[in-house]
């Protein structure tokens, strides 16, 4: 069977402006959902390293929680991505 939409960019500029591969995403299966890893998650979608596909598969995510993590990214930046201030910024 053919992946559908793979991602085929290589490198891409990560949150913290530094060259990011594939090789620097966060490991497939994690359970702690920090700030970084988040945003580079969003980078990497933005960027074509991941389809919406793959990441939401790869990370076990739901098209809703990336899609709210990639709003917060962009209406707060990465201090939007912590876990701590969720509610206070969905709230706004």
């Amino acid at each position: 069977m053919a992946q559908q939409h793979a991602a085929r960019t290589l490198s891409i500029k990560g949150p913290d402006g530094q060259v990011m591969t594939r090789e620097d995403l966060p490991p497939p299966g994690i359970r702690r959902w920090v700030t970084r890893r988040k945003a580079q998650v969003v980078a990497a979608v933005r960027g074509g390293l991941l389809s919406k596909n793959e990441a939401c598969e790869r990370y076990a995510l739901s098209e809703e929680e990336l899609a709210g993590w990639s709003r917060l990214y962009d209406e707060f930046g990465t201090k939007g991505l912590r876990t701590t201030r969720l509610q206070q910024y969905r709230a706004n």
